[in-house]
């Protein structure tokens, strides 16, 4: 088996999932197009959150620091976003503070990491530990927000057959963002000057250095970067998908962004593909319970979105190669 499974490159196992996913969807539309609709939409609001996570590895590591403080980040900036916005009782101020909160947290975990050259595992651990102490310290109860951010559809697209209302109906002003903001990524990486001066300093830094580029400076910008689109998924997920804080709302999202980041090889649309898959899945998890099928735990089918991440990861592991330089410190001195 592990010949059979070797001899398929990612690329095999990327097309054959994506002809597995659109024949098994095509089969369920024609056979319910309500209910496949439904989930599909479903797996667009469980997924965007973590798409959009994803982006803040890809922007981190793709210029070499290493970032498992996703989790807390997005878990201060919920909260800071959620409390000014119920205390402003407006819901664009509190968004934007939850951008400035994780920008402000990642500023933190590039000081440690790259101007005081910590271990980049050890950093991130103390953004999470910090994050989970002061949202549980500082929490109370009762707390509401106005209202959320409205829910519509986009005029036309919404329309088109088969994927319109998936993509494009029922969703929120930050859901469609995502939609923008991931393939501009994407641009930004592969196909600008910048995109190509990152991609060098989380290859070869020393190179990049006697090259003119600032290593120090691009990996400053970077992290801060991926900290706003943290800041922004926290302040999503309590202001648009919830419309509430609670302990620990992120719930391992951030390390589940980094699988999916790993699976999707550091490109921001695979990340996307990757975290469409998984919110799929969760739907369908959902699903399964609404139509109340006893046979099977509901225990098991909550683990059923998971399960597949283990899967997808196990498979894919050993075919996919990070940055070199992700997770060095970068010594000027000793380049």
């Amino acid at each position: 088996m592990q010949r059979v499974f070797g001899s398929i490159n990612i690329k095999s196992w990327k097309f054959l999932l994506t002809a597995a996913v659109l024949i098994v969807w095509i089969y369920c539309y024609v056979a319910n197009g309500d209910v496949t609709n439904s989930v599909v939409a479903s797996g667009m609001r469980f997924g965007m959150p973590l798409a959009l996570a994803s982006m803040v590895g890809i922007m981190c590591e793709r210029s070499g620091i290493v970032n498992i403080g996703i989790e807390g980040t997005m878990l201060l900036s919920g909260f800071t976003g959620f409390y000014v916005a119920s205390y402003t009782k407006n819901i664009i101020i509190g968004l934007i503070i939850a951008i400035l909160t994780g920008m402000l947290t990642s500023f933190v975990h590039a000081l440690m990491t790259i101007q005081w050259q910590m271990d980049q595992i050890i950093a991130g651990t103390i953004i999470n530990i910090l994050a989970s102490g002061l949202t549980s310290f500082l929490y109370k109860e009762g707390s509401t927000v106005p209202n959320t951010w409205p829910i519509f559809d986009i005029p036309i697209l919404s329309r088109i057959p088969f994927i319109g209302h998936a993509f494009f109906s029922q969703q929120g002003p930050i859901q469609y963002f995502g939609l923008i903001l991931i393939p501009a990524i994407w641009v930004l990486i592969y196909k600008t000057r910048w995109g190509l001066r990152t991609r060098s300093v989380g290859e070869n830094p020393g190179s990049a250095d006697t090259a003119g580029i600032s290593v120090i400076k691009v990996r400053m910008i970077n992290v801060v970067l991926g900290g706003a689109i943290g800041g922004l998924v926290g302040g999503f997920i309590c202001l648009e998908l919830v419309g509430s804080f609670s302990k620990e709302f992120t719930a391992g999202a951030g390390f589940t962004a980094l699988a999916l980041m790993i699976f999707g090889r550091w490109n921001p649309m695979g990340a996307f593909a990757a975290a469409i898959l998984f919110g799929l899945a969760q739907a369908l998890s959902t699903q399964l319970q609404i139509f109340g099928v006893n046979n099977i735990p509901n225990q098991f089918i909550t683990l059923l979105p998971y399960v597949f991440t283990i899967l997808v990861l196990v498979f894919s592991a050993g075919k996919v190669r990070p940055p070199a330089a992700e997770g060095k410190v970068y010594k000027k001195e000793e380049a």
